[in-house]
C-alpha cells in the first residue's frame, strides 16, 4: 500500500540545483499500519519554526532550512547537510489530507497520514447457510 499511497518525486538525496538555487533532498522512511502512513525525515538541528510543510494538489511539499552549525575545532568529516532542504511527495486518494499532522522530535521531522475510512481494511463477516 505504501508505494501507492506516497510516491516520492526525486528521490535522489544529493543535492539538487533548481531556479531558486541549491537543495538537498533529507532522508525519508516511510511506514504503514491499519491506520495511517507515518513519514519520518531525518532533519538534524532543524527546529519546527524552520519547516514549511503543506499539502497541494495531491503533493506533499517538505522544505525548509537546516542552519549552519557552529563547532570548535577543524571539521574532519562532513556529512550532515546543512542549508535549504526540498523534498515532494506525490499522495494517494487513499489519504485523508484534511488530517494530516506533524511533528518535531529530536531532530526528526514526523508527519502523520491517516487514511480515509474507505481505504482502512475490515473484517468481513462470513455466515454459515
Amino acid at each position: 500500500m505504501a508505494e501507492n499511497a506516497v510516491a516520492t518525486a526525486g528521490q535522489d538525496t544529493h543535492g539538487e540545483t533548481t531556479r531558486a538555487g541549491f537543495y538537498f533532498a533529507p532522508r525519508v522512511d516511510i511506514y504503514e499500519t491499519e491506520q495511517e502512513l507515518t513519514l519520518y525525515a531525518d532533519l538534524p538541528g532543524v527546529r519546527a519554526e524552520d519547516v514549511n510543510l503543506r499539502f497541494e494538489r495531491g503533493e506533499l511539499i517538505l522544505q525548509g532550512r537546516i542552519p549552519k552549525r557552529q563547532r570548535p575545532g577543524q571539521l574532519l568529516v562532513n556529512e550532515y547537510e546543512e542549508g535549504d532542504f526540498y523534498r515532494v511527495f506525490h499522495i494517494h486518494e487513499s489519504i485523508d489530507n484534511t488530517r494530516i499532522g506533524a511533528e518535531c522530535k529530536q531532530g526528526v521531522l514526523i508527519v502523520h497520514l491517516p487514511k480515509v475510512e474507505a481505504a482502512k481494511p475490515r473484517q468481513v463477516q462470513v455466515r454459515a447457510s
